[in-house]
């Protein structure tokens, strides 16, 4: 990761998207939610579940703070499942994979910040940043919206440092799985697996950090997330 990647600001959107303008593209947007849906509903209802650290979500609720949660983006499907109906705010990408992304979420009872890290970045921390005080817990995929995978990018520990809200790390892993061929080997639990899912810690980031505080916390989020993932693994038998 370069320098200006550790130094990351939230920018202003440079690039218009022109799928919105596709009357075609937003029908297919729709359809893709209208079937996903229904389709992931059926396949998580034959999941099983070992999960591990549930109770750090509670505690960040119980607490008066909302926990930032912040997974790998090849995990998302699991994770969408798992989290469902919490009114979780889950930053989306503006192009069209994020929309049909975004429009399954909002069944699954969640709401979407869009924008990403790498565009739309300082409208979406400004979202982000109202839907916490607004009393809504946030979710990141840390390392999209195009990699490289299982780098973390420093949206959700800057967003952490700006509001005094910790940082929730987590990895889910199933014991049978499908993989995408994406950058980010998105993976889809085949249908009777075992979901490993592991919460790790709440991780605070001090308000006054530097810049070279920023990037400490950004990386020890990056190795926290990569520790969880081992002992997902771990629980499924697996090294």
């Amino acid at each position: 990761m370069g320098a200006a990647g550790r130094r990351w600001r939230p920018s202003i959107q440079r690039h218009v998207t022109d799928w919105r303008t596709s009357r075609v593209k937003r029908f297919q947007a729709a359809a893709i939610a209208a079937v996903g849906y229904p389709l992931l509903t059926a396949l998580g209802g034959t999941w099983s579940w070992r999960v591990e650290g549930a109770e750090h979500y509670d505690a960040v609720l119980a607490s008066g703070r909302q926990p930032i949660l912040a997974l790998w983006h090849g995990r998302i499907l699991a994770a969408t499942l798992y989290f469902k109906h919490r009114g979780i705010v889950a930053l989306t990408s503006e192009n069209f994979d994020g929309e049909w992304i975004a429009r399954i979420h909002e069944r699954f009872g969640y709401r979407a910040a869009r924008g990403s890290t790498s565009r739309s970045g300082r409208k979406a921390m400004l979202q982000l940043t109202r839907e916490i005080g607004a009393g809504r817990p946030v979710a990141f995929t840390v390392d999209g919206p195009r990699g490289p995978a299982r780098v973390a990018q420093p949206g959700a520990v800057w967003l952490a440092r700006a509001t005094g809200n910790p940082v929730l790390p987590f990895h889910a892993e199933a014991s049978s799985h499908w993989s995408a061929s994406s950058w980010d080997h998105t993976q889809v639990p085949k249908p009777f697996s075992t979901i490993a899912f592991v919460i790790g810690e709440p991780m605070r980031v001090a308000p006054p950090a530097d810049e070279q505080g920023l990037e400490a916390a950004r990386a020890e989020l990056e190795r926290r997330l990569l520790e969880l993932e081992a002992r997902a693994l771990a629980l499924l038998g697996r090294k």
